[in-house]
């Protein structure tokens, strides 16, 4: 198909919400924010379709759950409903819930809809993942080694290498700016061993894919990478450490070398400023703690968690299970991050869908 060809685009494109640990606050903010998007995008719920009915009921009335079962889903593909309702893929708890309880018998469950979720993209029933925070040690209490959503999307997909990515529109003083998006070189790593983990070839790699998906996953065209350095001042000249000097430096050279618009490296403390981001696509941080409180405060609770490198779409909500608040009660959690992880979805799907029409 040429780039000038129609694409084909479904009324309400599927996108699977996993509903994340039971306990917590993500299967409040997945039902609200699906009922609240159910004009526009067919959000399918993989959870507990009797839990997920009975909390749905606490919420509002009037919000219409509609069960489907995985077998007859495997079976003959995903029915499709208008917007009057929204479907669950029941895929059942092992043992009762109690808000604000962690309970390691239900962590094979919570898994498996991450299973189901991967399975519906290979099926083509849907066309992204969208996930509410899981509790990793819930999983791992049930006898599964998991260190988290982007290490499983990535084993199960044989995928060798992803990418970390949170994004959102910056409010306040940075309100005019562009969205903002901050990938990490290093995602949850002590601080001692950042500077082992960083290598020229690994940099690349990573370069690479923030590069490809930016284009394919975003539609820019030619993204611009602004990446920091590792040490206070980008180094100092090597005053201040060499990593710059040794690894990122030539790191960007080499994929500047490539075509890709990467520049840098640019001290941390000072690149986070307007003059700078409003020409950037992407920011570049070396490690978790240097890029994401920026971001994060930037963007006032309404960032996404994105993954990039993978061959399916998968955004989630930048913040955790919140047992505390689940605990005291419905209505108290906040759902904007998932409303702007399920939007970031299907602005991602029809991205992908015009590059894969352009080539």
């Amino acid at each position: 198909m040429s780039a000038s060809s129609p694409v084909r685009r479904a009324a309400r494109p599927a996108i699977a919400v996993t509903v994340g640990e039971p306990a917590g606050i993500g299967p409040e903010v997945s039902i609200r924010a699906a009922w609240a998007a159910r004009a526009h995008t067919n959000c399918v719920l993989l959870g507990d379709a009797a839990f997920l009915a009975m909390t749905a009921s606490y919420i509002d009335p009037e919000i219409c759950l509609s069960a489907l079962s995985l077998q007859a889903v495997r079976n003959s593909g995903l029915p499709q409903f208008g917007p009057g309702r929204i479907s669950v893929i029941d895929v059942p708890l092992a043992a009762h819930v109690r808000p604000g309880m962690l309970d390691k018998d239900n962590g094979r469950a919570v898994l498996a809809t991450l299973d189901v979720a991967i399975e519906g993209v290979r099926a083509g029933w849907f066309e992204a993942v969208v996930t509410a925070p899981l509790q990793k040690s819930t999983i791992n209490d049930a006898g599964v080694p998991f260190t988290g959503h982007t290490e499983y999307f990535a084993e199960q997909t044989g995928t060798e290498q992803v990418v970390m990515m949170l994004a959102g529109q910056p409010r306040g003083a940075m309100a005019e700016l562009p969205p903002l998006r901050v990938a990490l070189a290093t995602t949850h790593l002590p601080l001692k061993d950042v500077p082992a983990a960083l290598t020229i070839a690994g940099l690349g790699r990573i370069l690479d894919i923030i590069d490809h998906d930016l284009k394919t996953k975003f539609g820019i065209a030619a993204p611009r990478i602004l990446v920091t350095g590792l040490n206070p001042h980008a180094g100092e000249g090597g005053y201040l450490g060499r990593e710059e000097i040794d690894v990122i430096a030539p790191a960007i050279a080499a994929a500047r070398a490539r075509g890709i618009g990467a520049t840098g490296p640019y001290p941390a403390d000072t690149l986070f400023q307007p003059r700078y981001l409003k020409d950037a696509d992407c920011v570049l941080a070396m490690y978790h703690d240097q890029g994401l409180p920026v971001l994060k405060y930037a963007t006032f609770g309404e960032g996404v968690n994105i993954t990039l490198g993978l061959p399916l779409i998968r955004t989630s909500v930048d913040h955790g299970t919140a047992l505390d608040l689940a605990a005291q009660g419905l209505g108290l959690a906040d759902c904007s991050s998932m409303t702007e992880a399920i939007a970031t979805a299907v602005r991602m799907a029809d991205a992908s869908r015009l590059a894969g029409a352009a080539r």
